[in-house]
C-alpha cells in the first residue's frame, strides 16, 4: 500500500467521507472512495468482513442486505457480492443503538487520504468560461420605437 497511514487513520478517514457523502448534491466521487479504500483495506487484511445485515431503506421494497465490515474503531456497510452470502453470517437486523466513535477530521484530509490509498482522483469539473459557452445565448434586443408599432389595433 503506497500510504504509512495507520488503520484508525484510514477508518476515521472512511467515516469522514461516508458522512459528507449522505448529503453532498454530487457524492459519487465519494462513495466510489469509501467503496474503493474499503476494498483496499480488506484485501490487505486490514479490515474485516463480520457478517450481513438486512438494509434499512431497501430498494423497491425489496428486502435487501449489506455487508457489515469491521475496519479500526469504525464499522461500515457496503453492497454485498455473490459469494458474500455464501460465506458471512446473516446478522439480521440493524442494531440502531450502536454509533460509531466521533469523528473530527476535516473532508479535504480525508478525501486526500483516501485517494493516496485508492490511487482514484476526481474528474475535473469544466471551468465556468467553457460550460458558459456551452449554453451561450444569442441576445437580440426588441425594437424600441415607442412612438411607432406594426399593430394596428389593441387586439392585433
Amino acid at each position: 500500500m503506497p500510504t504509512q497511514k495507520s488503520d484508525s487513520e484510514i477508518a476515521q478517514a472512511i467515516f469522514t467521507v461516508n458522512r459528507h457523502a449522505k448529503t453532498a448534491p454530487d457524492n459519487q466521487y465519494l462513495y466510489a472512495l469509501k467503496k474503493e479504500a474499503l476494498s483496499a483495506m480488506i484485501i490487505h487484511n486490514r479490515a474485516q468482513k463480520i457478517g450481513l445485515h438486512f438494509s434499512k431503506n431497501p430498494r423497491k421494497s425489496q428486502q435487501q442486505s449489506s455487508v457489515l465490515v469491521k475496519c479500526g474503531n469504525y464499522y461500515f456497510h457496503m453492497l454485498p457480492k455473490k459469494e458474500d452470502f455464501e460465506q458471512l453470517e446473516h446478522l439480521g437486523q440493524l442494531d440502531e443503538s450502536y454509533r460509531n466513535p466521533p469523528s473530527r477530521m476535516n473532508l479535504k484530509t480525508a478525501k486526500e487520504i483516501l485517494s493516496d490509498l485508492t490511487g482514484l482522483q476526481p474528474q475535473k469539473k469544466e471551468t465556468q468560461q467553457t460550460q458558459a459557452a456551452h449554453y451561450a445565448k444569442t441576445y437580440k434586443p426588441r425594437q424600441s420605437d415607442r412612438f411607432y408599432t406594426p399593430k394596428k389595433s389593441y387586439f392585433d
